[in-house]
């Protein structure tokens, strides 16, 4: 639902995969942003109108996503979408932070624009601790790019998961992304990513923005 250059994009790269697209706008204009050889289905209409989804066809969809340029009118579609016609997969997305994360808690995934593109301006401008990457339905568990003190350089990731109880998803090592076992060594300039509990972040960040302890060792 949406046809704004996010929803043309996001249409133009699932089609580009392979798969069939149905894509919704109130305004027939919008479908304009669609290149000539898109194949996609063009539907006229409200995105959380019941009529309108079935047309698209929302009754045999695997997923759905609502990114138009309303808040209330995407989480509406997206829980339209979930609970009238039982799609598993949908997102939302969303411009107020604090909204983002009371409808993460209600199980509708969602992607925040305003804080993503904050936290990514900020994190090239200052060492942040841990940013959010992704956080699961329940919003219990989270991945995110967390800094580490230069200290760390240098030490496995066995190491580093003994340390801080959580687990090292990988590495971003310069323009490449690098699957870790526990052997694997942390470089300077890599970036670190971690899968972690909600509840142990708070330890997980400061534990690494610290130097390690070697009386441990």
């Amino acid at each position: 639902m949406g046809c704004g250059r996010v929803g043309a994009t996001l249409a133009q790269g699932i089609e580009a995969r392979g798969h069939s697209v149905a894509i919704i706008d109130q305004n027939p204009d919008a479908f304009r942003r669609l290149p000539a050889e898109f194949e996609g289905q063009r539907v006229t209409g409200v995105g959380f109108d019941r009529d309108t989804l079935r047309q698209a066809g929302i009754e045999d969809t695997y997923a759905f996503a609502a990114v138009s340029d309303g808040d209330n009118s995407n989480v509406l579609a997206a829980r339209v979408a979930r609970e009238t016609f039982g799609v598993d997969k949908v997102v939302a997305r969303i411009y107020d932070p604090q909204r983002a994360e009371i409808y993460q808690r209600l199980g509708i995934p969602t992607v925040a624009t305003v804080r993503w593109t904050s936290d990514q301006v900020l994190r090239r401008m200052l060492p942040l601790g841990a940013t959010d990457e992704y956080r699961d339905p329940s919003g219990q568990v989270r991945l995110a790019q967390v800094d580490y003190h230069p200290g760390w350089t240098g030490h496995s990731v066995r190491r580093i998961e003994a340390v801080t109880g959580a687990r090292v998803a990988f590495l971003s090592r310069y323009t490449d992304g690098v699957l870790v076992t526990g052997d694997t060594v942390l470089q300077e300039n890599d970036v670190l990513h971690v899968l972690m509990r909600d509840e142990d972040a708070a330890t997980v960040e400061r534990l690494l923005t610290h130097a390690p302890d070697l009386k441990e060792d």
